[in-house]
């Protein structure tokens, strides 16, 4: 395997510098805390010797921001490369659903996507894209059902509105209406 491409394996990285890695957390904290950072943040990566640096790009730095947070907090941390285009296997996979389901959410024109020849591809963006609205909606069905609960109600009758609730939210993903 050469460099490029072990670089581009997928690797899990444990928090094992303690010391250093409280300093990055502390240094990017007390950067975003005191707005310091305001209004355009610009990280640099530092070199041996003076003036060996290059400035990080926005989407590098967000990166290292949720890497030195996972180990901070002594998390171990998985970078996995993901091409742009992803096959219906992959995308399924970084969904966290079934190949199968992602088929129908393609088919119903939820998620765009391309053929190629007989091949479903989709396109990262708009993976992510759908993720963050799925998500969004089930927060926010969440957040009405909490709303609803009667925190006084008996442990049962608490389980069985979660459950129809479950059972609401499933029927509007399926594009169907009310609960059984």
């Amino acid at each position: 395997m050469t460099n490029a491409a072990s670089a581009l394996a997928p690797e899990t990285y444990e928090a094992a510098d303690d010391d250093g890695i409280a300093r990055v957390h502390d240094f990017l904290a007390a950067h975003e805390t005191t707005g310091r950072n305001a209004p355009v943040p610009r990280y640099l990566l530092a070199g041996a010797e003076p003036g060996d640096q290059v400035e990080l790009p926005e989407e590098v730095f967000s990166v290292l921001r949720q890497v030195v947070e996972a180990m901070q907090r002594g998390l171990s941390v998985t970078i996995s490369p993901v091409a742009q285009t992803l096959t219906t296997q992959q995308a399924a996979e970084l969904l966290g659903v079934s190949r199968p389901t992602l088929i129908k959410f393609l088919d119903e024109g939820r998620i765009p996507f391309e053929r190629v020849g007989s091949h479903r591809r989709i396109t990262l963006s708009d993976l992510l894209e759908f993720r963050r609205f799925r998500r969004e909606q089930q927060y926010a069905a969440l957040s009405v059902l909490s709303d609803e609960l009667d925190e006084d109600a008996p442990v049962d009758e608490v389980l069985g509105e979660l459950k129809a609730a479950r059972r609401a939210v499933a029927a509007q993903r399926r594009g169907g209406v009310g609960t059984r």
